[in-house]
């Protein structure tokens, strides 16, 4: 049987999820890379793998698409890795650079500029080394590994999370595990038991993890994130796709 081409986001968060993959018996029948969440989306749209945990930015532009886990990067509040740093104030930010790893995160930061912050700065797709550009009344979202330790280093900090929910009372989806096509329900039962056990086991992940300075893991992981797709989360992420698909609508199955 071949295996399953599985694309995932690197970042500290997916962390349990791998974990629970690799210690499961599916270990043997999945080729897993791991990349930036641009690139997840990117490797979905062009079919070179079966399944990605993919920014949910994304779904608009596919055909179709099957939402095929329980589980996501999302969160309730609070994210804690995806913010806009600044020196100033938002009301006086002239230009937002976008970071170039995100794609829902930068759709995100789109919405909440008009319609939570009203807000017209530029906003920039970025370039490696954006992040120089944090001056005066520049300011830049940034995701992922890179943002711990920065709330330490600017005055202000915008995160995403929880400006969502403070705009719409709904948890956020930045992430999810999304197919193109139907794929084999023992195997996805099978799946998501492994992405299960990877999370119950996130205090003996915490163990084995590298050392943060200034940074608790588990309790990241436990406060900031939230993995369970429940009906919330659902509904956070339609109410998400609805606003960035517009008139082009988009079509969600969601076989789990």
């Amino acid at each position: 049987m071949p295996k399953i081409r599985i694309s995932a986001v690197s970042y500290l968060n997916t962390k349990p999820f791998i974990y629970g993959l690799f210690r499961s018996d599916l270990a043997d029948s999945i080729e897993l890379s791991l990349d930036i969440p641009s690139v997840c989306a990117e490797k979905l749209l062009a079919g070179t793998v079966d399944l990605a945990l993919t920014p949910v930015a994304i779904i608009p532009e596919l055909s179709e698409a099957y939402l095929v886990s329980d589980y996501c990067i999302g969160t309730v509040g609070k994210v804690k890795t995806v913010c806009i740093y600044a020196e100033q104030p938002l009301s006086e930010i002239k230009k937002i650079y976008l970071d170039f790893h995100s794609r829902s995160s930068v759709a995100l930061t789109k919405l909440l500029c008009k319609h939570y912050w009203n807000i017209t700065p530029e906003l920039i797709p970025a370039t490696q080394g954006f992040e120089d550009q944090i001056v005066g009344t520049n300011a830049a979202l940034i995701i992922g590994d890179r943002t711990i330790g920065l709330e330490n280093r600017y005055p202000f900090v915008y995160d995403l999370g929880e400006a969502w929910m403070a705009w719409t009372d709904l948890p956020f989806v930045f992430a999810a595990w999304i197919a193109v096509k139907p794929l084999n329900p023992a195997i996805m039962a099978r799946f998501n038991q492994a992405l299960q056990s990877g999370i119950d086991h996130i205090p003996e992940l915490v163990k084995i993890l590298p050392t943060m300075h200034n940074f608790d893991v588990e309790a990241y992981f436990r406060d900031n994130i939230s993995y369970n797709l429940d009906d919330a989360k659902w509904q956070g992420l339609n109410h998400f796709l609805q606003y960035i698909a517009g008139e082009k609508g988009f079509q969600l199955h969601r076989t789990v």
